[in-house]
C-alpha cells in the first residue's frame, strides 16, 4: 500500500491553503520518522478564519438541502476512491493497526453518506427538520393564529477533534455541519492533523462553500477563541473530560456538545452459559485492547456475577489475550500498536504498577517495548488507585467480582463516567433492569460497550459529556427553531 498523493503542507483558512513561519512535525507513531511538517496557525489566522466563517453564514445557509447532500455524496465517493491513501496516512500518524485504519476509513464513508441522507431527507418533505405547523390558539375563543416552525442553521461552528479517530470523528463534525448549512472552523489534534486536512481538501473539491471550511492546526495556548469567541454558535468537542468541561465553562454564550471520556464496563451475568462467556471473552479481548485501548468506550471494567462465571471468564480471557499480536501497525497481523506517545505510555505503565503495588494481581501482560505496552489484565484492583478512578485510555482492563446482578449495576454506576455499558445475560428481566437503572448514554445487550454504528445517537452522561453524536442527532445541536406566527385578519382580528 502506497500513498498516491503528497501529504498536506498547508492548513486551510476559509477555503484557501495557507502557511506561516511556524511549523509542527507530524511523526510516524511506530518508527518515530517525521512524516510531514505542517504550518501552525497563529492568533491572526484564527481571527481571520472566524471572521470569514461568520461572513459565510448566510451563503452556506442558502445552499439547498439537495445540493448539500450532493456535496456530501461526492465527498463519500472521494474518500472511498482514496481509501488506500487515507488508510496508510491514518495508520502512520495515529499508530493505528492497518486493519483498524481500514475500518475507520470505511466508517468515514458511512458517516458522510448518512450526513447526505440527513440533508436530503430530514430537511424536506415530512423529515425531522422540515417546516412543521404548530397549534398556537390557547382556546377556541382566541383569534385564529397559525404557526410554522422551521429549523435553521445555528451558524458558525467551532470543532475540536481528538487523535484517536482523526478521520471519522472529523467526519462526524463536518458532515452534519455541511448537511445543516453551517460554516466551521476545526482544530484537529496536534498529533494527528494530516487526515483532517485531507478531508478538508476533499470537502472543498466536492464543492463546499470555500469560506465555510477552515482546518487550523494550532498551539493549545492560541486555541482560546475556539471556546470563547461569541461569534461561534456551537462548540463541539471530543476529548478528555478535564479539558471538555474547562472549555464548556468558557463557552458561556454558545451551545456546547461534549463527547468525553469513560471507563466503560461490561457486565457478565450469572445467567450466561459457557458458550456465551466464550463469545464474550473474544469480544472483550478485542474491545479492551484494540488500538491499544485508546478509545473512550474501550472496555476497562469487567464485572462478573457469581464465582463460577468469574473463574470461567477469567480463564477464557487470559487465553484470548495471549493470542493478540503487538508490533508494527503496518503489519496486517498486528492487533496492538504503540500508544500515541511516550507520555501516554509512561502514564499507563505507572498506573498498572500503582495498582499492583496496592494489591492488584496481574493475570497477563504489563511488559513494555518502546511506546507499546502488552495487553494487561488485572484483578483485585484497589478502588483508591488511578486505574479504578480514571479513564485508562490504554491496553489495560481489570476484573471485578459481583455477588448479584443488582450489585453489578451499582458497581458500574459507581463511576463518575457514564458513556456505555455492555451486558451479557440470557435473562430479559436483567436486560430491562440494566436499561432502566444503568446511568449511561447507551446500554448494549449481548455485546461489549465498544459497539458503535455511525448513525446511532452516541454520547454520555455525568462526566462523559452532554449532547449526542451521529449525523441526525448532531444536526439537532447545529440547528435551532424559528417560529413564524400568522394571524387571521379576515374577521378583523
Amino acid at each position: 500500500m502506497t500513498t498516491t498523493r503528497s501529504l498536506p503542507d498547508r492548513f486551510i483558512l476559509a477555503g484557501e491553503p495557507q502557511s506561516t513561519g511556524k511549523t509542527m512535525s507530524v511523526h510516524d507513531k511506530f518508527t518515530g520518522e517525521v512524516m510531514a511538517e505542517i504550518p501552525v496557525a497563529g492568533p491572526s489566522e484564527i481571527e481571520r478564519a472566524i471572521a470569514l466563517g461568520k461572513q459565510a453564514e448566510r451563503a452556506c445557509a442558502r445552499i439547498s438541502p439537495d445540493r448539500r447532500a450532493e456535496i456530501l455524496d461526492t465527498m463519500a465517493k472521494a474518500v472511498q476512491s482514496r481509501a488506500d491513501e487515507l488508510t496508510l496516512v491514518l495508520a502512520r500518524e495515529a499508530g493505528k493497526p492497518i486493519q483498524a485504519a481500514k475500518v475507520e476509513t470505511d466508517r468515514c464513508v458511512a458517516t458522510l453518506r448518512e450526513s447526505a441522507r440527513v440533508a436530503r431527507e430530514e430537511f424536506t418533505g415530512s423529515g425531522r427538520f422540515a417546516d412543521r405547523e404548530s397549534r398556537l390558539n390557547p382556546t377556541s375563543e382566541s383569534p385564529a393564529i397559525s404557526g410554522v416552525i422551521r429549523r435553521v442553521p445555528i451558524g458558525l461552528c467551532s470543532f475540536i477533534t481528538p487523535f484517536n479517530f482523526p478521520l471519522n470523528l472529523v467526519a462526524h463534525k463536518i458532515g452534519p455541519a455541511i448537511a445543516c448549512g453551517c460554516p466551521f472552523v476545526l482544530k484537529p489534534a496536534e498529533r494527528t492533523p494530516l487526515t483532517a486536512l485531507l478531508l478538508g481538501q476533499i470537502a472543498l473539491e466536492a464543492g463546499r462553500h470555500p469560506a465555510g471550511v477552515s482546518v487550523l492546526p494550532c498551539d493549545v495556548d492560541d486555541a482560546g477563541p475556539f471556546s470563547s469567541d461569541e461569534r461561534f454558535g456551537l462548540l463541539s468537542f471530543t476529548g478528555s473530560d478535564k479539558v471538555g468541561w474547562k472549555l464548556k465553562s468558557r463557552a458561556t454564550k454558545m451551545r456546547t456538545a461534549l463527547e468525553l471520556g469513560g471507563d466503560a464496563a461490561v457486565i457478565i451475568s450469572s445467567a450466561s452459559d459457557g458458550s456465551t462467556r466464550a463469545a464474550a471473552a473474544k469480544r472483550i479481548a478485542s474491545a479492551a485492547y484494540g488500538y491499544a485501548g485508546q478509545s473512550c468506550i474501550s472496555v476497562q471494567r469487567i464485572i462478573v456475577v457469581g464465582d463460577k462465571a468469574y473463574e470461567d471468564l477469567k480463564s477464557r480471557l487470559v487465553d484470548e489475550i495471549g493470542q493478540l499480536k503487538s508490533g508494527d501497525p503496518l503489519d496486517p497481523d498486528t492487533f496492538i500498536g504503540p500508544l500515541i506517545d511516550s507520555d501516554a505510555a509512561d502514564r499507563v505503565e505507572s498506573w498498572i504498577n500503582e495498582a499492583i503495588d496496592g494489591g492488584a494481581s496481574k493475570l497477563i501482560g504489563g511488559d513494555r517495548d518502546g511506546n507499546t505496552i502488552m495487553p494487561t489484565l488485572l484483578e483485585n484492583v484497589p478502588t483508591s488507585c488511578n486505574l479504578a478512578r480514571e479513564e485508562a485510555f490504554g491496553p489495560v482492563a481489570y476484573l471485578i467480582r459481583a455477588d448479584d446482578f443488582d450489585r453489578a449495576i451499582n458497581i458500574a454506576n459507581s463511576s463518575r463516567y457514564g458513556l456505555q455499558v455492555g451486558v451479557y445475560s440470557s435473562d430479559e428481566h436483567e436486560i430491562e433492569r440494566a436499561f432502566s437503572y444503568l446511568e449511561v448514554g447507551g446500554v448494549v445487550a449481548g455485546d461489549v460497550p465498544t459497539f458503535r454504528t455511525d448513525p446511532m445517537p452516541y454520547g454520555g452522561v455525568k462526566d462523559s459529556g452532554v449532547g449526542r453524536e451521529g449525523p441526525l442527532y448532531a444536526a439537532d445541536d447545529m440547528t435551532e427553531q424559528r417560529l413564524l406566527i400568522r394571524r387571521d385578519r379576515e374577521n378583523g382580528r
